[in-house]
């Protein structure tokens, strides 16, 4: 909740705050492959070749001065964003992979990282080199909360800070008690809602397995890809009439905007597309709609927008106090609106709540 961010929040535009490391010694990181990677002391540069983990391990240390490389999608999002904003650097970090995660040897060779993270769950190809090289590396899985709560831990404990890993962790377990508490007192219906991408006239959507299942259930929300299985995700305008969500939220990965939907005649009878509740997802620290230190300002932008009003028009605080505490930034009402997308979803159906 905000009190409780706000203990630990700085007072500034741009904090550089540290803590002292809570262990100087040698570290023994157990990693998400059940690997045991040793590391003389906490980390002072740190490369990511996995999308997410950049944001969240600037959460963790609430700086960008010990990442060093990142993936090249990590790095449009960045630029995209507020990353940029809080993190200037950020804009001009090395790339170490691009979407297909295989890492980039000779350019982390030059960066000399102490460690890389990349997935342990995607098979030694993207491992083998980093380790061939020298480099330890910390191997990550995807797909539930408890992942993302052990990605905190894990890089609290590579920065060498593990009370405030203990800190946000309690936190994302506190805001998900209290989202599950307020879906549990809903007395209207749940909508029907789903995740869409757009790549020209082809549309793609997510699976109800992975983490969009537990953030749509948490939320309140039926998600209408249940049981649905596909290449590449791919859905045809027919299916998504068939389904006829309520509620559509658009990727933060492409460049759809919810007037490519309006416009689309094929999808003309969606409940959605004729009540206009389609909606980009926000872009903060990084696209929210995947797993990351800002996910219960995600949940809570998702009920909010499933159940107008449902958190009294309180939003817009709870995110500047989040802000403060994940980054040490003291986000404007001008930055609030770039984060939410208004220039994108301002004419949406009870976007209105979301006003300064």
């Amino acid at each position: 909740m905000i009190g409780a961010l706000a203990l630990t929040a700085g007072c500034s535009t741009r904090e550089a705050q540290t803590e002292d490391a809570a262990a100087t010694g040698a570290l023994s990181i157990v990693d998400q492959r059940g690997e045991t990677v040793a590391l003389a002391g906490p980390a002072s540069k740190v490369a990511f070749t996995v999308m997410p983990a950049p944001s969240i391990f600037a959460a963790v240390d609430r700086s960008y001065d010990r990442i060093v490389g990142i993936n090249q999608s990590t790095l449009v999002a960045n630029k995209g964003g507020m990353f940029a904003t809080m993190f200037p650097e950020s804009a001009e970090s090395a790339v170490v992979a691009g979407n297909d995660f295989v890492p980039n040897v000779e350019t982390l060779l030059q960066l000399d990282p102490d460690v890389v993270v990349q997935w342990g769950d995607r098979g030694p190809d993207v491992t083998a080199p980093i380790e061939a090289a020298g480099f330890p590396v910390v191997g990550l899985e995807y797909g539930t909360q408890d992942d993302l709560e052990q990605w905190i831990t894990l890089f609290a404990q590579i920065a060498g800070k593990p009370e405030r890993g203990r800190e946000l962790v309690d936190w994302q377990r506190t805001e998900l008690s209290e989202m599950r508490a307020q879906v549990a007192e809903q007395r209207t219906p749940r909508p029907k809602a789903m995740i869409l991408s757009r790549a020209g006239d082809t549309y793609s959507t997510t699976s109800p397995k992975g983490y969009d299942g537990f953030q749509f259930d948490l939320v309140g929300a039926d998600l209408v890809t249940e049981g649905f299985v596909s290449d590449a995700g791919q859905v045809s305008p027919e299916q998504i009439l068939d389904w006829n969500p309520e509620v559509i939220m658009l990727s933060g990965f492409d460049e759809s905007v919810p007037a490519d939907i309006y416009a689309d005649p094929r999808l003309a009878s969606v409940s959605a597309v004729q009540n206009k509740r389609v909606y980009k997802t926000p872009l903060g620290g990084y696209r929210w709609q995947v797993p990351s230190a800002e996910s219960p300002m995600m949940w809570q932008w998702m009920h909010q927008i499933l159940y107008p009003g449902a958190r009294g028009g309180q939003f817009r605080d709870e995110i500047r106090a989040t802000f403060d505490n994940l980054f040490a930034y003291r986000i404007s009402d001008e930055e609030i609106d770039q984060v939410l997308r208004f220039d994108l979803n301002k004419d949406a159906a009870g976007y209105d709540q979301f006003r300064r």
